[in-house]
């Protein structure tokens, strides 16, 4: 059987609605499962699991897990019950090195995960595989890490990022808007992808007051470091969901490959 070098997804996740609103962005994300091969497995890098040393899910059958509060009874209910790959995990902690990755049995698949996935695959039926955000190493460790697993593209698995390129709920207001300093970082992230130019998307820190108001606490925008790492030199580059909702949070969402 000959395996498809799959792309590599960051997906700018927003709301957990999303899961069941049929809105522009759930229905990008289910056109863009159309769009690309069907991969053998998914790993995916959520920011909703943030720890201290890098952790892998090995479970064969994860739990769905509804970390949010806040919102209707239906989406509590939503399950998404994909199955895990321990094969695939087992692989995760060979890439990256054994004595570096705990495997977890606890975790599962968050919103992060979940919300997107079951949009683009609602079938569930794609092993899916988290690997946790290690908020103790830096911005370009973590780019690093989605450079070593750039081989498990060959292999037929997608690497799915998700999170928000600008993600401020502290300044989010509820109507269709943007904030200036929103759309200013956005374009800039859009400019450095189309420049392969990742330095200051790497060195997000040194990047003034409109990375920093989009960046903010970073484990949305951390993701995006995995995909970056993952790229492939000259590939073709997607974007969709060009749109920035409630003033300071960014849908977009990119692909390579």
């Amino acid at each position: 059987m000959v395996i498809q070098t799959m792309p590599v997804l960051f997906i700018g996740h927003g709301s957990p609605m999303n899961a069941i609103e049929d809105n522009e962005f759930s229905q990008a994300w289910k056109e863009e499962a159309k769009e690309i091969p069907k991969p053998r497995a998914i790993l995916s890098i959520s920011a909703h699991w943030e720890t201290r040393g890098i952790q892998v899910t090995v479970m064969p059958k994860p739990r769905t897990i509804h970390d949010f509060g806040g919102f209707p009874r239906e989406l509590f209910e939503k399950q998404y019950p994909a199955p895990g790959s321990p094969e695939l995990a087992q692989r995760v902690i060979e890439i990256i090195g054994k004595e570096k990755v705990l495997p977890d049995e606890n975790w599962g698949l968050d919103h992060g995960t979940w919300s997107v996935l079951c949009r683009m695959y609602p079938k569930a039926e794609i092993p899916v595989v988290q690997l946790s955000l290690d908020r103790a190493i830096t911005p370009a460790q973590h780019y690093e890490l989605g450079q070593q697993l750039q081989v498990l593209r060959q292999e037929g698995i997608l690497i799915l990022g998700s999170g928000n390129v600008v993600h401020n709920l502290a300044m989010i207001v509820w109507e269709d808007t943007v904030f200036d300093w929103a759309m200013e970082f956005d374009s800039r992230i859009e400019k450095c992808i189309l420049e392969n130019d990742f330095i200051p998307l790497i060195q997000y820190e040194k990047q003034g007051q409109a990375a920093a108001l989009s960046i903010n606490s970073a484990e949305h925008y951390l993701p995006l470091l995995y995909i970056l790492g993952a790229k492939e030199k000259g590939e073709p580059i997607h974007f969709f969901n060009e749109k920035i909702w409630g003033g300071s949070l960014s849908m977009r969402c990119i692909r390579f490959g």
